[in-house]
């Protein structure tokens, strides 16, 4: 079984405590690797490692188009170890080989955008009103940042955070989940082959408590960018703000997608069928509430049931599986869990609603994919993250109650309306409350443009130029071109 070490100053070191663990596959249920747990000693070395690269090394001496230049050459070598680094980050969170593959192959476009966007952080010239004066602005790093990730897409949203912190200027230190650590220490390695500075890359991996909440709270951390649960997330908000440190935070969902009466039909079933039971439901932009309106409610019901009846679930690493499992044994039973509360509160199973047979060789955590109908917006089912292959179908009669509907929850990271009437679709993406709306489609996401939420779903934003911004602070310099000045005590 392979035992990994901490990546900490472009070295890799065994934890501080001498201490691993195990991660488990989620299809087999076995142990398939072992991590370091990291300690607040570990954290430590890696803060200073990066304060250290970003100020005093090579990152602070080259210009911005270098930089440029070093993260496309990651970029380039990612690519190359895509499916490497797919096949490790299936055994750890039990997703499907093909959209684990489709993401790490995705993961170089983020570094060859804000590899391209380092020579392009301009500062202004503002028309100031002071008679022998220039006043200038600039963009600086902002400093030391920590980036947390969660286990259900580590790789992808670790590079939400990674290219546009070190495109800024920034170093960084990463700490996954402790249930998927692994695909980032094989970043690390990638890292490692690219020729990246010393330290400018550390990972440290361990448990929250024990290393999340010291690099968090770490002096010389500056920037804490997080991805996780509404708690998590409160919980470094919090945290962060003692030191007034900056924080990104993109949080959980409980998102409606809203089907209106001139809909295509076959297209929205299919749309809402990806938008909740691809990737097991473990998405924060799940479609977990499916708003369908009364006109078209049962035929839609029907197709649905039909064509989600022909899901396929199996190993993760082959081919034809369409269903794996839930990535952790805590988030199984949780999503169990929610089954039991949805039925205790009156909600309608119409497929699934259960823990699913083993496949054959698993012994994992399956669960039935489940649609619960006759749902009402007040249900916890309707309310709260689950975070499972668990839909919601809530009836509507009007736009106007559609829209309210979809508003009611703490939530608001994405929505998705399905309409044939560009007057109804504009209607609706100015009044639902959502960092992100899609109009026929559902679950796109792309480095070029903004992502995150609002309400309970996060702060700031990442992907596109917003996310550079994320990771930049704007200094004010001013030069006084006049003659002496005439009252030492008099500024105007």
């Amino acid at each position: 079984m392979q035992q990994y070490q901490l990546y900490i100053d472009g070295q890799w070191r065994d934890p501080a405590g001498g201490e691993w663990f195990d991660s488990i596959n989620p299809y087999t249920g076995e142990a398939w690797c072992r991590i370091p747990r990291g300690n607040a000693e570990d954290v430590d070395a890696a803060a200073r490692a990066a304060h250290r690269a970003m100020y005093d090394g090579e990152w602070a001496r080259i210009n911005a188009t270098q930089r440029g230049h070093r993260l496309r050459k990651l970029g380039d070598l990612l690519f190359a170890r895509a499916e490497h680094l797919a096949r490790t980050e299936v055994q750890d969170n039990g997703k499907l080989l093909a959209e684990m593959l489709n993401q790490c192959r995705y993961l170089t476009e983020w570094f060859h955008y804000f590899g391209g966007l380092a020579d392009k952080i301009e500062g202004t010239v503002p028309p100031i009103d002071k008679a022998d004066v220039l006043n200038f602005t600039r963009h600086e790093p902002i400093g030391v940042t920590a980036c947390i990730t969660p286990w259900n897409s580590p790789l992808l949203l670790m590079a939400w955070k990674v290219a546009p912190a070190l495109a800024a200027g920034n170093a960084v230190v990463i700490k996954p989940s402790e249930f998927t650590s692994a695909s980032t220490l094989e970043f690390a390695r990638v890292c490692d082959e690219a020729g990246l500075p010393p330290g400018l890359v550390n990972v440290v991996t361990g448990y929250g408590a024990e290393a999340g909440e010291p690099l968090v709270t770490h002096p010389l951390v500056r920037k804490v960018a997080f991805t996780g649960g509404e708690s998590g997330g409160r919980h470094v908000a919090v945290a962060a703000a003692r030191d007034f440190k900056h924080t990104t935070l993109e949080l959980g969902g409980k998102s409606a997608n809203i089907v209106l009466d001139d809909a295509r039909i076959d297209d929205a079933v299919s749309g809402a069928i990806s938008g909740i039971f691809a990737a097991t439901g473990q998405t924060c932009i799940a479609g977990s509430r499916l708003l369908l309106h009364e006109r078209i409610h049962d035929e839609f019901l029907g197709k649905l049931l039909e064509l989600a009846g022909q899901a396929r679930f199996g190993d993760p690493m082959d081919a034809g599986t369409q269903i794996g499992p839930v990535t952790t044994e805590p988030q199984f039973r949780k999503v169990v869990d929610y089954l039991r509360i949805a039925k205790e509160e009156g909600a309608r199973c119409v497929m699934g609603g259960d823990v699913a047979s083993q496949p054959p060789g698993a012994r994992g955590f399956f669960v039935q994919p489940t649609i619960f109908a006759d749902v009402t917006p007040d249900m916890r089912i309707a309310q709260e993250e689950v975070f499972g292959p668990v839909l919601s179908v809530i009836r509507f009669s009007t736009d106007e109650e559609a829209i309210r509907i979809a508003n009611s929850t703490n939530y608001g990271l994405a929505a998705g309306v399905w309409t044939e009437s560009l007057r109804r679709a504009v209607n609706f993406s100015k009044q639902l409350q959502a960092g992100t709306v899609w109009v026929n489609t559902y679950r796109s996401t792309s480095y070029t443009t903004p992502f995150g939420g609002v309400k309970a779903s996060g702060l700031g934003r990442e992907n596109g130029m917003d996310a550079i911004r994320e990771y930049l602070q704007t200094k004010s310099v001013w030069f006084y071109t006049g003659g002496p000045v005439a009252n030492p005590y008099i500024r105007r």
